[in-house]
């Protein structure tokens, strides 16, 4: 580790905080801001679809590669390239003239931050060290939580401030002087370094194959309903399986060659992590989906102000921070059952809130929606910090990089999907009837998937180990190695 001195470390903390919080934000804009952007630039509601999907699907493809790109040239070098291609990306976003220039951008936004992202947590280690680190991620931790609170009704106030009259467009723009204080007290502050993998090549063909498959399995669920279902949507489908399949095979081939896969398939191999892969799929979906949803009927249904659907949603972020503070102190005690606890109050506060919907119709009211929320976002914070810790129960010591990526990366594409299916059942509930009972009926049937993804993620949990992981060596000795995506395994990116 280099000298650095204490005041520069933990401002290097910040600049790594900073850029964070760029795709913390920017993974939940569209929520809030959707209604404008829609309005402004005559976009379709498949479009709205695209651009929150893009982001997240270009983020679960890129987070295979990022990890790896920081180990190879070093970790600092490659967070500030991030840095600036995300925040170019923004400027791209906030400028867009269509809703095709501005899911083009958000494509941009989602591959920089997965080459921004997984160097954070390395650098925090880098800077303060094994005696120190504790302390950083003391201070890391909650702040990255509250951003979750204050995260959606900061971008509510923006748009709704019309700051010098851009509208929607300053959620964007925002990431601007973030980015050029990740920058500079970047460059400043956090150690150079040098690749531990130099020698090694990135795994291009595993990288496109993934992409590839990725954006097949996506792009029918989102376009179909629009198109009709036509014949070569379902071949789409079918061809994302098979593309998936020859990436696997790839993967394999490259391993048994003694040369470095794109991702450790070994860990496949035990059925908890698999199944844990295959929960994470569903839950981060419903989650995603269902809040896309929510903000939708808080603007177009009730015609709330983008403020203050943003402050309404606020109940849902309070109960998922409470939640993960009780998840932090008792996931030792608890284990897996944490995670049904947790599962349970979510279907509790869904059944809640689908009452309410049929209960109060379109009089529903801020103060009725709190309850259903906060019940919903305590539980769902219950599993955030314990779930890839439990996943990886029965996972060894150096394949915990390349699982903790994978699972990254599955998260991402369980959001893209969650915003294709779930936005499908959505907007073709939305178009049935009148406009402001069609959204309500569309909240209504929404509610009933969430409920239906959550009650399977509670069984499927049964399947996952039944406490969390224990590391065979020191984490220190951990951290030095090599892995092929260094990521944070807490982080509550999505809410």
């Amino acid at each position: 580790m280099e000298n650095i001195s204490n005041g520069r470390r933990w401002l290097g903390l910040m600049a790594i905080l900073a850029a964070t919080l760029m795709n913390l934000l920017d993974s939940t804009v569209v929520n809030v801001a959707a209604p404008a952007i829609l309005a402004d630039l005559h976009g379709t509601y498949v479009d709205l679809q695209w651009i929150a999907a893009g982001y997240t699907l270009a983020l679960a493809v890129g987070l295979l590669t990022g990890g790896r790109l920081g180990d190879m040239f070093g970790r600092r070098r490659v967070l500030l390239v991030g840095v600036v291609g995300f925040v170019a990306a923004s400027a791209l976003c906030a400028a867009a003239w269509s809703p095709e220039s501005l899911i083009a951008a958000r494509i941009v936004q989602g591959l920089f931050g997965a080459v921004m992202i997984p160097q954070g947590f390395g650098l925090i280690r880098d800077l303060f060290g094994p005696a120190e680190v504790g302390k950083a991620f003391g201070v890391f931790g909650p702040a990255i939580g509250l951003s979750t609170i204050l995260g959606p009704v900061v971008s509510g106030l923006l748009v709704d401030a019309d700051v010098l009259g851009t509208g929607w467009r300053m959620v964007f723009a925002i990431n601007l002087p973030l980015g050029a204080f990740a920058l500079i007290a970047g460059l400043r502050t956090l150690p150079a370094g040098r690749g531990v993998m130099r020698p090694r090549r990135l795994d291009a063909t595993g990288a496109v194959l993934a992409a590839v498959g990725m954006f097949l399995l996506v792009f029918p669920l989102m376009q179909g309903r629009e198109l009709g279902w036509p014949a070569w949507i379902w071949v789409m489908l079918a061809a994302s399986v098979v593309v998936l399949a020859l990436f696997t095979a790839h993967q394999q081939r490259r391993r048994g060659a003694g040369r470095t896969p794109l991702v450790e398939l070994s860990v496949f191999g035990k059925r908890s992590y698999t199944s844990g892969a295959l929960f994470v799929l569903v839950f981060f979906g419903a989650i995603v989906g269902f809040s896309l949803a929510v903000g939708l009927f808080l603007q177009l249904g009730l015609g709330h102000s983008p403020l203050r659907a943003s402050v309404t949603m606020s109940a849902w972020a309070i109960g998922a921070f409470l939640g993960s503070g009780f998840s932090a102190g008792a996931m030792a005690k608890l284990g897996r059952r944490i995670l049904h606890l947790g599962l349970t109050l979510m279907t509790v506060g869904l059944i809640l809130l689908y009452a309410v919907f049929t209960q109060y119709g379109l009089g529903v009211g801020g103060w009725t929606l709190a309850l259903p929320l906060l019940v919903y976002g305590l539980g769902m914070g219950m599993i955030f910090v314990p779930l890839f810790d439990v996943i990886m129960g029965e996972i060894a010591d150096h394949e915990v990089g390349s699982a903790s990526g994978i699972l990254e990366s599955i998260q991402q594409l369980g959001a893209s999907l969650g915003v294709a299916v779930l936005g499908t059942v959505f907007f073709a509930a939305a178009g049935t009837t009148g406009q402001a009972a069609g959204f309500l009926l569309a909240s209504e049937r929404v509610t009933l998937v969430a409920i239906a993804l959550t009650v399977a993620a509670f069984g499927l949990a049964f399947l996952l180990p039944r406490h969390a992981r224990r590391p065979e060596r020191p984490a220190a000795a951990v951290a030095e190695e090599p892995v092929v995506a260094e990521l944070p395994e807490r982080e509550p990116a999505l809410v």
